[in-house]
């Protein structure tokens, strides 16, 4: 474990994982008493972060006791101590620098209080504010990420289809030739270099032919990939949209992950799918994260609770409107869309107003899935009811929370972890489809 450690953490911490008192080992850990001050703020709320914020008190509570203010108090066997610092003078190296004394002034001077009080033990401050971190460094404060819940390999956020080649092209032949697909087994034998992980989608090539396949473990077969009738009017354009409607369409995948940049139709494949699939399902429901922007709460927008969250829905509905478009306005699908719309049978809502509600024989869409946080993302995944399929969309390089990077956001973590299971499947779209200049601007700009 190597030497002791002294760990002060920031207020986003707490909130980010309200058990992450548990992960510091043997080190101590202080709270500065500006973080209590600023959990009080999230308290009420039916957020995720409202709920992190009574829970990490409700912890602190069941920690401590009456002379907790005198000696702390022990985090559990094997464990270092806790402890909170209060009524600390403003540093006089803080001042110098940080003359305001906001919230994160006086965290970063409870820091070098406590690293003052211990020469001799290694002072860090853990918080997941970047702007904090460098305002850290600046003052020679050492700083870390929280970095529990990060994910280390990011690569396959990165590639797109993997492609095998010096394929026998009489085995190719055998795999069209067979509907159900070649047992595991026998591709195991002849192909031992390829490691087949549940749900993956590849392509096998030879110098004469090609095929997409994916390994299906339920039925322990690699089987080829169909090109199918369109769903509800979309059609797959390229060989990373034909793994992501195979697996979409697969009413055995219960957990979904589908990645990629802006354009590549993350989320208007999944709600293609969804409509194809309708009968199968009691509700079709689409659900993003509210994250207000230039640091405004949405609060500040007129209407009552739903009319305030309407624009952020807006790309969802915009999404429903490209498929509605693919039919003529009379036409038996898009009456059906409407018709499914009335009856509550197709919901476009803010994820907020789904929190809490146990969901039965629902295809369920979070889209923008890359804002919410692992503990958010588990939350979501542990309301599932029997018959329920959840997708999860979002593209890792664009995340509007200030907490959340590549690495640590809950989309990424979902799909790191469950990676390897029969009820999993993940897709990297990298192929921009919207048009030809958004496929310029995202790579260029």
């Amino acid at each position: 474990m190597g030497s002791k450690k002294n760990f002060v953490l920031d207020t986003n911490v707490m909130l980010h994982d309200f058990d992450c008192l548990s992960n510091f080992e043997d080190n101590d850990v202080y709270i500065p008493i500006t973080a209590l001050v600023e959990l009080d703020k999230f308290k009420k709320g039916s957020e995720q972060i409202n709920y992190n914020a009574r829970e990490f008190v409700r912890k602190l509570d069941i920690l401590t006791s009456d002379d907790f203010y005198l000696k702390g108090a022990s985090l559990g066997e094997g464990k270092g101590i806790l402890h909170v610092v209060t009524g600390t003078k403003y540093h006089e190296k803080v001042a110098a620098s940080f003359p305001e004394r906001i919230p994160d002034h006086l965290i970063l001077s409870c820091v070098m209080t406590v690293s003052d009080m211990h020469p001799k033990i290694k002072t860090i401050l853990v918080t997941k504010d970047i702007n904090m971190r460098m305002k850290a460094r600046s003052l020679g404060i050492l700083v870390e990420d929280y970095n529990k819940d990060k994910v280390q390999n990011i690569n396959i956020f990165e590639s797109s289809e993997e492609t095998y080649t010096d394929i026998d092209s009489s085995f190719i032949d055998s795999i069209y030739a067979k509907p159900e697909g070649v047992a595991i087994k026998v591709f195991r034998e002849k192909y031992p270099r390829i490691e087949l992980v549940p749900n993956d989608c590849f392509v096998l090539e030879s110098e004469r032919n090609s095929v997409l396949v994916r390994y299906n473990p339920f039925t322990e077969s690699v089987r080829k990939i169909e090109k199918g009738t369109p769903n509800y009017g979309i059609q797959a354009r390229n060989t990373e949209q034909k793994f992501a409607l195979d697996i979409l369409n697969d009413p055995d995948i219960k957990l979904i992950g589908i990645t990629g940049k802006a354009g590549t139709g993350k989320t208007l494949l999944a709600l293609a799918s969804a409509l194809k699939q309708s009968k199968l399902y009691k509700q079709i429901l689409l659900a993003r994260p509210i994250v207000a922007l230039a640091n405004k709460d949405i609060g500040y927008l007129p209407g009552n609770e739903k009319e305030k969250v309407t624009p952020y829905m807006q790309p969802l509905f915009d999404n429903l409107n490209v498929i509605k478009g693919q039919f003529p306005a009379n036409s038996m699908e898009a009456r059906n869309i409407d018709e499914m719309q009335k009856n509550n049978q197709l919901v476009i809502e803010a994820l907020a107003f789904i929190r809490g509600r146990s969901l039965t024989d629902t295809f369920c869409i979070v889209d923008e899935a890359q804002n919410l946080t692992p503990h958010e993302i588990k939350t979501i995944i542990t309301r599932t009811g029997e018959g329920t399929k959840m997708v999860f969309t979002g593209d890792i390089q664009q995340i509007d929370s200030p907490y959340l990077d590549m690495q640590s956001n809950g989309l990424a973590y979902m799909v790191d972890k469950m990676k390897g299971q029969k009820l999993f499947a993940h897709v990297n779209l990298v192929k921009g489809e919207r048009s030809e200049l958004a496929e310029l601007a995202a790579d260029l700009l």
